[in-house]
């Protein structure tokens, strides 16, 4: 999915949701453990209830690496059943050396090799540009790199200050001479708030990837206010807040309730913005 495409997406359905989709086996349902499979069936019933109200999903692949052998065909089977006209997000961090990161790659994005064909996948950039390339080398996908995150630890490097600035501002700066705005996203957590205002200096046209929002306590008015631009610009993430909205037999239900009010905040932030 293009940008152009991605933005015609945000338009028709007034959204800019991604889901997270991090399933913890304690943590779903208990009727679905009748289920083969709890954790697929919990995931396809999540994006069920919600696919008319986002935009994006994005499986965490650390939940279902943990599980081994089932985790892995969960996770393509979880990317089988998201629709094609979806934007899918493989949250899976990677940064290496050329050689391994160019596995990664054909891990992600090609299907015929992988069985699995996500639009994007974020990456770790700290290796520098042989690690980013291999990814890049697939146009039609994209990158999303960490930038600045929503971790407590983020500012043990990220806002370490340089000859040129914080270094979360040097991986952009830099970064940005490696593709442009129809490849590369950024990665910047909601509770950095303010910050969204410099990024957009620095990344005027890219969209960012917005962990944070819900569970973590991010504003999605002080992201939007700051970070949105004229083809919106934003994917906002949330992931415990829409899947675990309810623990009952009615949790898809929930999830939608929740998905629905941030769809229905997106919508009017889009308006105001004249963007829909």
């Amino acid at each position: 999915m293009n940008k152009t495409q991605l933005f015609e997406q945000i338009k028709n359905k007034k959204s800019f949701l991604c889901v997270g989709l991090d399933p913890v086996m304690e943590l779903i349902p208990k009727h679905l453990l009748k289920y083969e499979n709890p954790v697929l069936e919990f995931n396809k019933q999540l994006i069920d209830a919600t696919k008319d109200l986002c935009v994006a999903y994005k499986p965490n692949t650390a939940f279902y690496e943990s599980m081994g052998l089932k985790g892995w065909e969960t996770l393509i089977r979880t990317w089988e059943h998201i629709p094609a006209d979806i934007f899918t997000i493989a949250d899976a961090k990677r940064g290496d050396i050329g050689n391994t990161s160019a596995m990664y790659a054909d891990a992600f994005f090609n299907k015929d090799k992988s069985g699995m064909g996500f639009d994007a996948i974020t990456v770790a950039p700290y290796m520098g540009k042989d690690s980013v390339s291999p990814f890049l080398s697939y146009t039609d996908k994209w990158v999303i790199l960490l930038a600045l995150t929503s971790n407590a630890g983020h500012s043990d490097f990220q806002l370490h200050q340089t000859l040129e600035g914080k270094l979360y501002e040097e991986v952009i700066r830099i970064s940005s001479q490696w593709a442009d705005s129809n490849q590369l996203m950024y990665v910047v957590g909601a509770t950095r708030g303010t910050e969204f205002e410099n990024i957009r200096r620095l990344a005027p046209d890219n969209f960012l990837l917005v962990p944070g929002v819900g569970a973590q306590g991010g504003s999605l008015a002080e992201v939007c206010r700051y970070g949105l631009n004229s083809t919106c610009g934003l994917l906002v993430n949330s992931a415990r807040s829409v899947i675990y909205a309810g623990n009952g037999e009615d949790f898809a239900e929930k999830a939608r309730e929740e998905a629905l009010r941030l769809q229905q905040e997106m919508a009017q932030i889009l308006q105001a913005a004249g963007l829909v």
